[in-house]
């Protein structure tokens, strides 16, 4: 996934991630291809988060904030991504409603102001699975 995170310049201003070691070991493997001035909060609330509890707290983001990168887990990170994504790439909405796998990757685009973030609003640029990058 990094290498595919480079190739995309996926490049967040501040990265979420759960305080779980897996996610903190996942989070290390692509530290560096993120850039060196990305921003990192790792966060005991976002282990086991539901849907609704990870929409609240990117809620409360700084309205400065272009980009997040979320390192979470299931199901509440898939439900999320299924659940702001109103319309986008339609393999990708397809295979967003049948699994969000571990290790997927969702690109979001969000209109507006984070503190109005809401379902159905997002727009789903990319959804990459692990498996697609082994073939």
């Amino acid at each position: 996934m990094a290498v595919h995170m480079r190739q995309a310049k996926v490049r967040p201003a501040l990265v979420l991630c759960s305080s779980a070691r897996r996610t903190v070991q996942t989070y290390k493997a692509i530290a560096p291809v993120l850039g060196g001035s990305v921003e990192v909060s790792v966060e005991d609330d976002l282990y086991g988060a539901s849907s609704a509890e990870l929409l609240n707290r990117l809620r409360v983001l700084p309205e400065r904030l272009e980009g997040v990168l979320v390192v979470g887990h299931n199901p509440g990170l898939g439900d999320l991504a299924m659940e702001l994504a109103g319309d986008g790439d339609p393999a990708g909405l397809a295979l967003l409603h049948e699994k969000f796998p571990t290790g997927a990757l969702a690109t979001l685009r969000v209109p507006g102001r984070w503190a109005e973030l809401a379902p159905g609003q997002a727009y789903l640029e990319s959804l990459v699975v692990p498996r697609d990058l082994a073939k």
